[in-house]
């Protein structure tokens, strides 16, 4: 996992509440376990107007117009802006991996399902949880003519606005430090590999029929 850097970035508005795992990645597209491959098909029964199945040539399929992932003013989108109760339904972590490989790096809303909040913290993404007021806003100034972008700095916990504004956003110390530095839950494992060998060594010799 990539340490988390500070950045600027295009805000998209998917203005929807209760946005669950299926549709960010539908169940069809589940067959694999890397974590990579599969941005093209987030969102995919909204984005395209065909059914998605793995191993489409997704250049090739007709994309929905209405769609706000598809309005070229959102190209490029690294901050995804959307409504209460998002990444609810099922707990795939393909959720995740979906946005991270998409590109997007931190995800504003009122509130987030729970699970997928913290598999949001494991794969690099940072999910801001934003006063529904404020949301509303952010929502009505990402409808201007020109994208509306946001610089964000995970250090000083806030949210950058063109007009000046900031807004501070809540996030626990431990996930600060691992986005920080880029630990999932293997990068903390590997801190600790000294000792594991050390641990691993002393139970070798302790038990050597467990080895043979």
């Amino acid at each position: 996992m990539e340490p988390f850097e500070s950045f600027t970035g295009i805000v998209c508005p998917l203005d929807r509440s209760n946005v669950d795992t299926d549709a960010i990645i539908p169940k069809q597209f589940l067959k694999s376990i890397k974590r990579s491959g599969f941005g093209p098909n987030l969102f995919d029964e909204w984005r395209y107007l065909d059914i998605g199945e793995p191993g489409m040539d997704n250049s090739q399929r007709p994309l929905n117009p209405d769609f706000v992932l598809n309005d070229p003013r959102y190209q490029g989108a690294s901050i995804l802006l959307t409504r209460k109760n998002f990444g609810c339904g099922s707990s795939r972590e393909h959720a995740p991996w979906a946005l991270a490989d998409f590109g997007i790096k931190v995800i504003i809303a009122p509130s987030f399902a729970d699970i997928f909040f913290n598999n949001c913290f494991k794969n690099g993404i940072l999910p801001t949880v934003i006063d529904e007021k404020i949301v509303d806003e952010l929502f009505a100034k990402s409808g201007d003519v020109e994208a509306l972008q946001i610089a964000v700095d995970l250090e000083a916990q806030t949210l950058q606005l063109p007009d000046g504004g900031m807004l501070n956003f809540e996030v626990d110390g431990f996930r600060k430090h691992c986005l920080l530095n880029g630990l999932d839950d293997i990068g903390l494992t590997l801190q600790h590999v000294d000792e594991i060998k050390a641990f691993e060594a002393r139970h070798r010799q302790a038990a050597p029929w467990l080895f043979q």
